[in-house]
């Protein structure tokens, strides 16, 4: 029977096969450059980048694959953070069991305010997800266990799995490397799992979704929860890098600080996040010492992105000949 045969647009990675060649090639300088970098930059500071940048990521995978904007993911970080340093002080818990603790703790968080803000959309969504964390800040205020202002100080880093001590810097510097590669590698292959592919339906046309028998509520609460247990990894870490958790971690400047991340790199990217960690984190420490004000500096960087990347740092590059040629897409 004659007639015409739709055909799917070429994969630009698989109709040039040297693109994927270079995008592995890009992926492993990166990944050198991360292993080589304690002997260049300070560590402490490298760690800080990579905790912050895989929450950046945990926070994308609701905002940039679901689409929804979450103003409470500090909850999720700075909750883990709370309880991974009360499990591994207190209880005298091993940090990868007091890190793991703070994972779940995260987890179950999101459950809870996430069964309760997916009930609505939009704007509505937001300002329960905000006002949610908001309470949770004023427990973690209260409760005996977190020491209010002062917080939990003195994290003892430990030995991981009773063999690596991690007081040493370079130990717990490839220690955070590594978790920062296992989470990406989670997010990567979330996103690219059929369970990935609806969440990016529900966030292209939610109503055609419903109408193909998904159940939007359920997916949407499985990656506002994912999305929240990640985000307690990097709390969790976080913790253990500076051996404290405080008020600061659960605080809402915390979360409006992963979504200025996450727009600067470029939502709905694998890499938009991290460049966009490294880009607030950068200008944090090298302007922490000077007498203008780092807010301001982080906020004139913000307005020139927004006005002239539209899509976000990695977001425009990906949109260039350079980036088109490469294979990368606005969904890595």
């Amino acid at each position: 029977m004659a007639g015409k045969t739709e055909t799917a647009a070429p994969d630009p990675v698989a109709a040039h096969p040297r693109a994927g060649q270079a995008r592995l090639l890009l992926i492993a300088l990166a990944l050198a450059g991360l292993l080589v970098a304690p002997m260049f930059l300070y560590p402490i500071f490298l760690m800080k980048l990579l905790a912050f940048a895989l929450f950046a990521s945990a926070f994308n995978l609701l905002l940039g694959y679901t689409g929804l904007l979450s103003f409470g993911h500090a909850a999720f970080f700075g909750g883990a953070a709370y309880f991974t340093a009360h499990a591994v002080k207190v209880w005298g818990w091993p940090p990868e069991a007091g890190i793991l603790l703070g994972v779940a703790g995260a987890a179950g968080l999101g459950l809870v305010i996430g069964a309760i803000a997916i009930r609505r959309q939009g704007i509505y969504f937001a300002m329960i997800t905000l006002a949610l964390s908001q309470m949770f800040f004023f427990f973690c205020l209260q409760a005996p266990f977190t020491h209010g202002e002062d917080g939990i100080q003195s994290v003892p880093r430990g030995h991981l799995f009773g063999l690596i001590d991690l007081n040493r810097p370079m130990n717990m510097y490839y220690f955070v490397l590594a978790v920062f590669v296992i989470g990406l590698l989670i997010i990567r292959r979330f996103v690219n799992s059929p369970f990935g592919m609806i969440l990016k339906s529900i966030r292209e046309n939610e109503q055609r979704a419903i109408s193909l028998g998904y159940s939007v509520q359920h997916y949407k609460l499985g990656a506002f929860v994912m999305s929240a247990a990640l985000a307690g990894l990097a709390g969790g870490v976080k913790a253990l890098i500076f051996q404290f958790a405080t008020l600061t971690d659960v605080a809402w400047q915390m979360s409006g600080e992963v979504i200025l991340m996450t727009l600067l790199g470029g939502i709905g990217t694998l890499f938009g996040p991290i460049v966009g960690a490294g880009l607030v984190v950068s200008l944090q420490n090298f302007l922490a010492t000077s007498d203008f004000p780092v807010t301001i500096i982080t906020g004139l960087v913000f307005m020139v992105c927004v006005l002239l990347f539209r899509r976000g740092l990695v977001g425009e590059f990906f949109a260039t000949k350079l980036g088109r040629k490469l294979g990368f897409r606005s969904e890595s």
